[in-house]
């Protein structure tokens, strides 16, 4: 996943070819390209970046299910597993998505306190399609070239 800006460079450098484009046109002196939605890199090129997961509600939402960790049912906030109040940080594994009932019987007592217990220890989700659920909403025509299940919401 790049930019518009990073792919116009990319198929203009002949490093990627348009597989997909939106309506807009960008133009230059000498040339007008159509803005490329999705490209083909016809060559390895090495991403300048390591790209990190951003931790936003959607995403939580969907790591998890849309459900709650505690007792399954429909989650509607998130949790930090160990609370903020007792030193508990705000990254990926130490939230969840809980439900209203949970999460306020839970309010600042850790899992040990309340006799609870995570099903799985909640992690870092890793891969493209996760850094554009935590990002912004996905452009339906990157669905077949991400393999993001037509379920998730965009």
């Amino acid at each position: 996943m790049v930019s518009s800006r990073r792919a116009i460079v990319l198929v203009l450098t002949e490093k990627a070819v348009s597989v997909d484009s939106a309506a807009d046109v960008v133009h230059a002196e000498t040339v007008a390209l159509p803005v490329p939605v999705v490209v083909r890199l016809t060559r390895y090129v090495r991403v300048p970046y390591t790209a990190q997961v951003p931790l936003s509600r959607r995403a939580v939402f969907a790591r998890d299910g849309s459900s709650c960790v505690y007792c399954g049912g429909s989650a509607t906030s998130i949790d930090h597993v160990v609370p903020r109040s007792r030193g508990g940080t705000h990254t990926w594994d130490n939230v969840v998505a809980a439900c209203r009932r949970c999460n306020h019987a839970k309010a600042d007592r850790s899992l040990a306190e309340m006799g609870w217990e995570l099903p799985h220890p909640p992690r870092t989700p890793s891969g493209a399609a996760w850094r554009l659920l935590g990002a912004r909403t996905v452009d339906p025509r990157w669905r077949e070239w991400l393999g993001v299940p037509e379920s998730v919401s965009a």
